[in-house]
């Protein structure tokens, strides 16, 4: 299933769609069963929703970011590495809004509760906007490393550790019935399955989302190439697109198992581990800092992801129960600005 970028692009389009279908259905069903493994460890281990979507399958759908990172930015083409990167961080956020049209009752934002949920948006949104900064103010080489790739990193790890213990310290009380009957029922389905089965299910499902997902975004690179698109556009609409199958999978599965604050704290734990990337695609690449490389492309794919998070974490604070075609208010604006920020980048070259 690993196929080199060159390779790839050789081969006919038909053969690279096919592989690239081939590998989202993998992508598909290998992120459906990751979700029910890392609720399980979940359950078995006491750790919250929010800390194990963030940590276990923010890192593990990550994977193919990582993979794609670090092919693009080897081959001198680090513009693709840092699109797909915030490509992939924006079309998470637009797919936990489409998950909201599968919760059928409520709009997703007014059933999460939890403060970590809350601090995690705040924290991605700060870092999207230090990306952005960082391409309009330009970077320093230090020791082969840009000085704000560096930075940016150590704020996404920063953000990742905060996010993951403000749950235990925060001194919010949450009281909602439906999330105690979701807690016993969780604890029921747990009964009969090991810690150790369940670690081993995820391993296997990380495995499958790795090999597929890097497949995915090879193939998906050639296919640009023989379809012309730009840089610009392929890493983050087609590249981001890719990469973010993973993601789509486990928040409708989440949403549907009522684990919502793990679809939350999965999509913002993927944020975080895929801009803690940016470092990596500074050593791999021998041109200097790849901030210097952006322009203003990747400035509005940074902020246009900020304003979406911006945009869900309005609906958190507010938990208002009105819907619109299925899903919360703030979901539908959500696409719609999806849509628009992809309109308005068509225009930048």
């Amino acid at each position: 299933m690993l196929v080199p970028l060159a390779a790839a692009q050789d081969y006919p389009f038909w053969l690279n769609a096919a592989i690239f279908v081939a590998s989202g259905i993998i992508v598909w069903v290998g992120g459906t069963r990751l979700t029910v493994h890392v609720d399980r460890i979940s359950t078995l281990t006491g750790i919250g929703q929010a800390f194990a979507g963030m940590f276990l399958l923010g890192c593990i759908t990550s994977l193919p970011e990582v993979a794609n990172t670090v092919t693009a930015s080897s081959i001198g083409n680090p513009a693709l590495a840092i699109n797909n990167l915030l490509g992939s961080a924006t079309i998470n956020v637009f797919f936990l809004a489409v998950g909201d049209a599968f919760l059928h009752r409520n709009a997703l934002t007014s059933v999460v509760a939890r403060p970590s949920t809350l601090m995690m948006s705040v924290l991605c949104m700060l870092v999207l906007i230090a990306v952005a900064t960082a391409i309009t103010t330009g970077d320093l080489p230090v020791f082969g490393i840009g000085v704000w790739g560096a930075a940016i990193t150590a704020l996404s790890v920063g953000s990742f550790w905060l996010a993951a213990g403000y749950g235990g310290r925060s001194t919010w009380l949450v009281k909602d019935e439906e999330m105690a009957d979701i807690k016993q029922e969780r604890s029921a389905k747990a009964e009969g399955h090991s810690l150790r089965e369940a670690l081993a299910k995820t391993a296997i499902a990380g495995s499958l989302i790795f090999v597929a997902g890097y497949a995915l975004s090879q193939t998906g690179d050639a296919l640009a190439v023989q379809t012309g698109l730009g840089t610009g556009m392929v890493g983050f609409a087609l590249i981001g697109l890719a990469t973010s199958l993973p993601e789509l999978s486990t928040i409708i599965q989440s949403i549907r198992m009522r684990r919502y604050e793990l679809a939350f704290g999965q999509v913002l734990g993927t944020n975080f581990v895929n801009l803690s990337l940016i470092v990596v695609a500074d050593a791999v690449f021998a041109g200097g800092p790849v901030m210097s490389e952006l322009g203003r492309f990747e400035t509005v794919s940074a902020l246009l992801g900020a304003a979406m998070i911006g945009i869900m974490l309005v609906g958190l604070l507010e938990r208002r129960d009105t819907t619109i075609m299925r899903m919360g208010y703030d979901s539908l604006i959500v696409i719609l600005l999806f849509f628009c920020g992809l309109g308005l980048l068509a225009t930048i070259k």
